[in-house]
């Protein structure tokens, strides 16, 4: 099916995807939507036809919604070119090729299609290292993790490797004994490494689907970052050869720009592979998602839309476009 098809027939048909979860997207990003509209309302007010005022208040308004430069430049280039083709545009479409043009940007990535909790059948465990710094919501991501694989039929261990903070391995284990899943941890202070390794070995002897691993919330210099890391990583290798199978750093969406320094930073740090953004209720700053799904070519995998624990959601481009244009 073209994208284009994907997206406009949405899920309606679609029994796999839940009413529920695309109502709570549709609430999730209702701020980040209504914000972006109320700015393009008044840009194009008395304006008939697109032209090349609209243009510059849009790419306004797309660096101010944080979709960011580099991403704002190219939809915009998209936009000139279709005003060029077909000479004249009025603004009553302008939402639709709006729709149209981002969605034609993200269908670029090869990510960002899935609608489900899974990991790939060959790998068991499969080992996923969170990192991100404090108060982006990596804590509870990891819980929310652990309850949808669950719920998806996976047998889970969690590991408590942020061992500089107590509140972290306590909150981790107030997430592990409401999900109702087994949590390695040690004494506050003791090494990251250690509590990675007694995790792994736990997984591998309960035959566990799915491990994931608490690091450290601490953006320090980008050596010390590094050294941590790849430390963590090697003691995981001596268990399981190949781990950890996904880096994923988490990042807070209401933040914006922020989060892509963020990402900037830990991608220079350390092989990241997938990205998590949370809080985008509550945000108007929704946009950065775009944004970050484009210039980083990393994986967005799961966005968090509010703070009940079914409100993370595996990211899916199509859902994410057709409920922010809606």
């Amino acid at each position: 099916m073209s994208f284009f098809k994907r997206l406009f027939s949405s899920d309606k048909n679609d029994p796999s995807k839940s009413e529920e979860a695309k109502q709570n997207l549709d609430k999730g990003l209702e701020q980040s939507k209504t914000s972006f509209f109320s700015k393009l309302t008044k840009a194009i007010a008395g304006k008939s036809k697109v032209d090349e005022d609209v243009l510059d208040n849009l790419e306004e308004i797309l660096v101010s919604s944080d979709v960011g430069v580099e991403t704002t430049l190219k939809i915009i280039k998209r936009i000139e070119n279709r005003v060029a083709n077909d000479k004249y545009i009025g603004t009553d479409a302008l939402n639709k090729i709006l729709r149209e043009e981002i969605a034609g940007l993200l269908s670029e990535t090869n990510s960002g299609e899935e609608k489900l909790f899974s990991i790939p059948k060959e790998t068991k465990p499969y080992v996923i290292m969170v990192v991100g710094v404090n108060g982006v919501g990596k804590t509870t991501t990891i819980g929310k993790l652990a309850h949808q694989f669950k719920n998806a039929g996976y047998s889970v261990v969690l590991g408590a490797a942020d061992t500089f903070r107590a509140a972290a391995i306590d909150q981790l284990q107030i997430w592990a004994d409401r999900v109702g899943v087994p949590m390695v941890r040690q004494q506050m202070g003791s090494d990251p490494a250690s509590v990675a390794f007694d995790t792994l070995q736990s997984a591998v002897a309960q035959n566990a689907d799915v491990v994931i691993i608490d690091t450290a919330g601490r953006l320090h210099n980008k050596i010390g970052l590094m050294y941590e890391l790849s430390k963590v990583k090697k003691v995981m290798q001596k268990v399981i050869g190949d781990a950890p199978h996904d880096v994923m750093l988490v990042l807070d969406g209401s933040t914006g720009q922020n989060a892509f320094e963020q990402a900037k930073q830990f991608t220079a740090a350390t092989d990241v592979t997938s990205l998590a953004i949370t809080k985008l209720d509550g945000t108007a700053k929704g946009g950065v998602v775009i944004g970050i799904s484009d210039q980083f070519q990393i994986p967005v995998k799961y966005i968090g839309v509010g703070e009940g624990i079914e409100h993370l959601q595996v990211f899916n481009k199509f859902e994410f476009v057709d409920s922010f244009f809606k």
